[in-house]
């Protein structure tokens, strides 16, 4: 993966969403160059649904942002609640790195009990699995599929502007929360 001097990302992140099951969760991407915003998509996926992988790769297959972007950044490997997106499958459609991003290493015990809960939770299970050993480098905690470890780390340590949250990550969470509840949120 060669990056140039000013990589550009895209960052997903859900917004605030209902806990019903099914409910619509809203699903914000945003486009740095480097740090600096340049760009937003917007979608939607269900909540501890199947359509994650399809909708990230909807809002960007056909679309302007795609052929600019080195790498697509997702905040965690599933979005509302356990709509697992399946990493080597996105990777291989956008044929793009992409990286599921965490702010620290999850307790692997207490998401499996947790998805247990959840109708077919076999498949979801083997989805989080596909995903890749989860990587602890310059400061990340992350999965990656379609580069290697140490390249994605360099790369979000340049497109992170403070802390150990890439910033098309924070923008995303915080747009998101603003569509929904009328302001960003404090955790970003």
């Amino acid at each position: 993966m060669r990056l140039p001097r000013l990589p550009r990302v895209i960052g997903f992140d859900d917004g605030p969403f209902a806990r019903r099951p099914g409910a619509a969760v809203p699903l914000a991407g945003v486009v740095c160059g480097g740090t600096r915003f340049e760009g937003l998509v917007w979608g939607r996926v269900r909540r501890d649904g199947w359509n994650a992988t399809r909708e990230v790769c909807r809002l960007l297959e056909g679309g302007k942002f795609l052929p600019q972007l080195h790498l697509v950044l997702l905040d965690g490997i599933a979005f509302g609640g356990f709509n697992v997106v399946d990493l080597p499958e996105l990777a291989a459609r956008l044929k793009k790195p992409c990286v599921a991003v965490m702010r620290r290493h999850p307790d692997l015990d207490a998401v499996e009990r947790a998805l247990r809960r959840l109708p077919r939770a076999d498949e979801r299970w083997a989805k989080l699995k596909r995903a890749g050993p989860i990587h602890q480098l310059g400061g990340f905690t992350f999965q990656v599929q379609g580069a290697e470890p140490a390249e994605v780390a360099e790369a979000l340590a340049r497109v992170t502007d403070r802390g150990n949250v890439p910033e098309a990550l924070r923008l995303a969470h915080l747009i998101g929360s603003a569509v929904v509840t009328g302001e960003s949120s404090q955790r970003a």
